[in-house]
């Protein structure tokens, strides 16, 4: 369904998809975050992290599938310093998990990790390079 609005077509919210909005802005609300600029803040990061994940399995497929190694790991193998394996980092893994686990995973582990990356990156970088990080 669309609404036309002053020439410009807009899809309109089904009902399903409502519900499901609703869902999620609730699960945010209970957990503590009111503010819509927050939520919206938490749902990027999110599907920022599921992106990277759809990445790194994108990469192994393609490893897999020509018999060759990885020519970009986004998340390496082992464990950080803090002795947490680095595949718990990945959406398709800690999306399983208990909400606390869930929220130590990202606070103390991902958090840290995604900022050393990109300071390495950036320091690995001229300042024009660092502007499509």
């Amino acid at each position: 369904m669309f609404l036309v609005r002053r020439g410009c077509v807009t899809p309109m919210l089904t009902g399903e998809i409502r519900s499901q909005i609703d869902a999620v802005w609730n699960a945010f609300w209970s957990g503590g975050i009111s503010n819509p600029l927050e939520v919206i803040e938490q749902i990027t990061y999110l599907l920022f992290l599921r992106r990277l994940d759809d990445l790194q399995t994108l990469e192994e497929n393609k490893a897999a599938r020509l018999k060759k190694p990885l020519e970009r790991q986004i998340f390496p193998a082992g464990k950080d310093p803090k002795k947490r394996p680095y595949q718990d980092f990945r959406w398709s893994h800690f999306k399983n998990f208990a909400p606390a686990d869930m929220f130590t995973v990202i606070s103390e582990h991902v958090f840290p990790f995604r900022s050393a990356r990109h300071a390495s990156h950036v320091a690995a970088t001229s300042p024009e390079q660092q502007l499509t990080v």
